[in-house]
């Protein structure tokens, strides 16, 4: 019981939150990591329609980008993987170009401890450029909080996370909830259909308020081809006026 405590008390207690919404990797963390010895790429392709029209500082407008990552990710133990992203983009005045690179290790809770749920702990360091963050080096903690029934998985990512470098390295942390549910048609190996949801509500120490805030509702289905090959798709609705209205997402993943 010792490890499982220190397990659940690390997910509470390591409070560092995210920055803003992320718009290059559009997706709610599920609690598997890929086995030991193989690898998974995923490619995130995701279109800005409506997004900011102005610059904030060196920041360019997100309306009409383009979003293409590679997200490369070995399974180092069964319980242990290590990702690392290119993260590209389009952009109006820019053409296309390198946006930024990201690491990202995560660790689960075994199945052997037979928790009530599924738990994993993503941390992740970003390095993007300038044109698509004020900040130089990012740091995110993701917990993953999982249940699976026999038609539905829900999963919820408390995202945490700051700056580490660069002009909001003071401003406090800021707190940005995904959830996704997924419903299975038939099969649940090869069909799911649900609605994932992406907040950013603002510095844990006080949030923003509602109209300031980011809540986006994407209806989104997961189509698996086969044991190594699955689509998601994906359209984002915003619900405030902060941030992006709506957006275009795919993301293509194939493990090896």
């Amino acid at each position: 019981m010792g490890r499982h405590r220190a397990f659940i008390a690390l997910l509470i207690s390591a409070g560092i939150p995210a920055l803003a919404q992320d718009l290059f990797e559009i997706q709610v963390y599920e609690y598997e990591t890929v086995d030991k010895g193989k690898w998974n790429l995923e490619t995130h392709f995701n279109q800005i329609t409506h997004g900011t029209k102005s610059y904030e500082g060196a920041v360019a407008p997100t309306n009409g980008q383009y979003h293409l990552t590679w997200e490369l990710t070995r399974g180092i133990t069964q319980n242990f993987e290590m990702a690392g992203y290119l993260v590209t983009a389009v952009r109006a005045g820019g053409g296309y170009e390198f946006a930024g690179w990201r690491l990202r290790p995560r660790v689960r809770a075994p199945q052997r401890w037979k928790l009530p749920v599924d738990l994993s702990l993503s941390f992740e360091l970003g390095f993007p450029r300038p044109q698509y963050e004020a900040n130089s080096l990012t740091f995110e903690l993701r917990p993953i909080v999982e249940k699976e029934l026999r038609w539905m998985r829900l999963s919820f990512n408390p995202t945490l996370g700051r700056a580490l470098r660069g002009p909001d390295t003071k401003e406090g942390f800021e707190f940005e909830p995904t959830a996704k549910f997924a419903y299975f048609i038939k099969k649940k190996d090869w069909f799911n259909v649900g609605m994932e949801y992406y907040g950013a509500t603002g510095p844990i120490t006080g949030f923003n308020r509602l109209g300031e805030q980011i809540h986006i509702l994407v209806p989104s289905a997961d189509i698996f081809f086969n044991e190594h090959a699955m689509v998601n798709l994906g359209v984002g609705y915003g619900l405030t006026h902060t941030g992006e209205r709506l957006i275009l997402k795919m993301r293509l993943g194939y493990r090896f």
